[in-house]
């Protein structure tokens, strides 16, 4: 799959595509049916399929500071898209002038003068341009045009998460927030996913028996609330099972909130300066102060337990 940062690094030569457009973040279930069906309209019309996305997110430049926490980094987005077949993905850099192009101008120097569309393929609520003033209707008038057509794919899925809320990503970040991994990994399809470097940390861990990898996140990450949960560490392609702690360390009076990962069973790794991911996969129990380390070391030998039962029991399916 190709990867192109900016209007400019789009190949001169390149002919009729089929576009879809959006931040997708975290590719979750509702993003993979738009574009899902740009691969299949793609492959159909022997053309290639290109998602087109931007960074940072938008309303970090229209309201600086709101920048909503992060499901997935553009480099994993990427990899999600790939997997489901598409041919090339396009980085906007969102940037003040670029959030002051009229739609229309969005649509020729975008769409049309660069990437020469064919099929646009959006969502019923899709919104572009300066002030968001483009919709779904406008990309279509235009389409007669500029010889292109919009097919609207219904993204809203719905299941148990969030009570029988429409899928979103808003929606899977406020799960996430609470804690709620398992109805997060419902919407996007698989378990919500940290990434970052193995960092040093006071090493407490090491010397009570569970040494963990302390991960120093990603900018803007989501990530879980305060407590234990069971997943896996994944280094280098390899998962393995975790008990994961996210938290203060309120038994030592911290205030950093790290994300630390014990992968179980494991002997004598050294992970420092490697980048990881860590994925959630169950909420185990909230973060709490005990009276002694003898209470607080029966309670991690606890939940580790009840991880290796959690993480044995998902994959055995």
């Amino acid at each position: 799959m190709q990867r192109w940062r900016g209007l400019e690094d789009i190949p001169q030569d390149w002919g009729r595509s089929v576009v879809t457009i959006g931040s997708y973040d975290g590719v979750h279930r509702g993003h993979q049916l738009i574009i899902g069906r740009a691969v299949e309209r793609a492959h159909e019309l022997g053309v290639p399929s290109v998602v087109v996305t931007f960074d940072p997110h938008p309303s970090e430049v229209v309201r600086p500071g709101s920048h909503p926490p992060l499901l997935a980094p553009h480099h994993r987005r990427a990899e999600l898209m790939a997997e489901l077949g598409v041919d090339a993905v396009l980085i906007l850099p969102f940037t003040t002038e670029f959030s002051k192009l009229a739609p229309t101008d969005f649509i020729v120097k975008v769409l049309v003068d660069k990437l020469h569309a064919q099929l646009v393929i959006e969502g019923p609520n899709f919104r572009f341009g300066h002030k968001a003033a483009g919709n779904v209707q406008l990309l279509t008038e235009f389409g007669e045009t500029y010889d292109y057509g919009v097919e609207v794919i219904d993204l809203y899925v719905s299941g148990e998460a969030g009570g029988g809320q429409p899928f979103s990503s808003s929606l899977t970040r406020r799960l996430v927030a609470e804690g709620d991994v398992t109805g997060a990994a419902e919407i996007l399809g698989r378990p919500h996913r940290v990434e970052g470097v193995v960092v040093r940390g006071a090493q407490r861990g090491r010397a009570m028996g569970f040494p963990t990898a302390n991960v120093e996140t990603l900018p803007h990450t989501a990530i879980p609330a305060d407590g234990v949960y069971a997943g896996w560490l994944d280094v280098n392609g390899e998962a393995m099972p975790a008990a994961i702690s996210v938290g203060t360390n309120p038994q030592f009076d911290g205030t950093e909130r790290t994300v630390e990962a014990y992968a179980i069973d494991r002997v004598g790794l050294d992970l420092y300066g490697l980048h990881v991911s860590v994925d959630f996969l169950a909420f185990v129990r909230g973060m709490l102060k005990f009276d002694s380390i003898d209470e607080l070391l029966v309670a991690m030998a606890a939940d580790v337990k009840r991880c290796s039962e959690l993480i044995s029991a998902y994959e055995r399916g």
